[in-house]
Order: C-alpha cells, then structure tokens, then sequence
C-alpha cells in the first residue's frame, strides 16, 4: 500500500532564507544552469522539491580529515 503523502515545495524566498542567500542569487544560477537543485516550473512559479533540497543538502557534507 502507499501512501499519496503530498511533496514539500519551496519558494525561492524560503530556499534563499534557508541557506543565506538572496533570491537573485537562486535566479542567476538558475539562468546560468547551475544551479546544484532541480526545480519546477508551476504555472510560472518556481518551486523546489523539499526532497531534492534535503538530498543536494547531504550530498555537501563535508567531514574535516586530521
């Protein structure tokens, strides 16, 4: 059985607050093609997947070496 739990999307506002940045910022890589998360495009909006927010997030872990 599975469950239709409804995705997660963020504005490119709550993205930029979330990690610091501006919303201009998300918008030049985004129309530079560079940006590292997927988007959409919903009715002229964009959007991010909180899922793909959270797995470009883990992917940037980083762990010091001494």
């Amino acid at each position: 059985m599975t469950t239709n739990t409804p995705e997660i999307h963020l504005t490119p506002a709550e993205l930029a607050q979330r990690w610091g940045c501006t919303v201009g910022h998300l918008a030049n890589l985004r129309w530079e093609g560079t940006s590292q998360v997927p988007y959409l495009k919903l009715g002229g909006h964009v959007r991010y997947r909180l899922s793909d927010v959270l797995a470009v997030e883990a992917a940037s872990v980083v762990t010091a070496v001494a």
